[in-house]
């Protein structure tokens, strides 16, 4: 091959490799554009005022396609698929209580996104933040707004399977102490402590008292559902098969997601409610499998994502094993009743 048949194959080379690198860059603008394009039959968003001391109101991640996706979002609690008031925040994960948001973003770096937990105030202004080592997965606040927990994967990216490693933190809103991972509290299992290197933490929910907490432990293959204590540094084992615990306004039950036998290993959940005094185990009327942490709307009513058209559509029932289950909002999740 002569010197001017190498160039001319060189310049074919560069010019094919340009051309697709231009295709690629195009491609990826209209993605974009298309992103920022609300579609027809979708929730009608406005920009506002998104405050966390309205009572009234619910509060969530919106995910309709638009200039206004994964910013939280405001509408009345009884009105839920209603008119949408934008806030401007983008969030992964979010929940909020007594007027303190926690909102876990992601950070878009040159070469891969890094994420964080920012804590809001009641005009959702940031009040902190901190770095979390993975990608976001579950986030409360107590009910006295004091403490607020955000779960990350490290390792893995589903609940699914078993190979998946996890990082539960904990903050005081009011000093900023924090507590980087749950491994660092004393477990306690059968009255004995216990120690193993394979455990995770995940699903925080907090009791009304701003020292109980409870949370899901693996070790070993099995989960449980611990109770916690903020003074002592302690997490005390409860009850098998439990993950994402969501306890009740007024402290008794434990709502959670349970892995069921014969259900596929992708989508292996059941949504179940745990009476705390008698442990005993009440299935709601969802037959689908349930991958979130539910919300209380009240004593008697859960609110949970199921995968919809948008990414996630909220859904509610009765937590007595009564009822059916109704699609409440699209284009939704992450769900906090102020």
């Amino acid at each position: 091959m002569t010197v001017r048949t190498r160039i001319l194959v060189l310049l074919s080379a560069l010019v094919v490799l340009t051309g697709v690198a231009t295709a690629s860059v195009l491609h990826a603008s209209a993605r974009a554009e298309r992103r920022d394009q609300p579609r027809a039959g979708g929730p009608r968003i406005a920009s506002g005022a998104v405050t966390l001391t309205e009572p009234g109101r619910l509060v969530f991640r919106n995910m309709a396609w638009g200039p206004h996706r994964d910013e939280l979002v405001a509408t009345p609690a009884t009105d839920p698929a209603g008119p949408r008031t934008a806030s401007r925040i983008k969030c992964l994960r979010f929940y909020a209580a007594s007027g303190t948001g926690i909102c876990l973003q992601s950070v878009h770096g040159p070469v891969s996104d890094t994420y964080r937990a920012v804590i809001l105030d009641a005009s959702l202004r940031l009040r902190a933040r901190y770095d979390v080592p993975g990608i976001p997965s579950r986030a409360r606040v107590s009910p006295s707004g004091r403490y607020a927990a955000w779960t990350a994967f490290v390792g893995g990216d589903s609940y699914a399977g078993t190979n998946f490693s996890t990082r539960t933190a904990i903050v005081d809103t009011r000093t900023g102490a924090l507590t980087p991972s749950l491994e660092a509290y004393r477990i306690v299992k059968d009255g004995r402590t216990y120690r193993a290197a394979d455990t995770n933490f995940w699903g925080v929910t907090f009791a009304s008292d701003d020292r109980a907490f409870y949370a899901t432990l693996a070790t070993h293959g099995t989960t449980y559902l611990v109770r916690g204590d903020l003074r002592s540094h302690t997490v005390t084992t409860l009850h098998t098969n439990v993950e994402c615990p969501s306890l009740s306004p007024d402290g008794t039950r434990i709502a959670f997601k349970k892995r069921v036998r014969g259900l596929p290993k992708d989508a292996p959940w059941r949504l179940y409610v745990l009476d705390l005094r008698t442990l005993r185990e009440t299935p709601p009327a969802e037959r689908r499998s349930v991958d979130d942490q539910a919300v209380w709307r009240d004593d008697h009513t859960l609110v949970y994502a199921l995968p919809g058209d948008y990414g996630a559509d909220l859904y509610e029932l009765p937590a007595d094993g009564s009822g059916t289950p109704r699609r409440i909002s699209t284009a939704a999740v992450s769900p906090a009743y102020l």
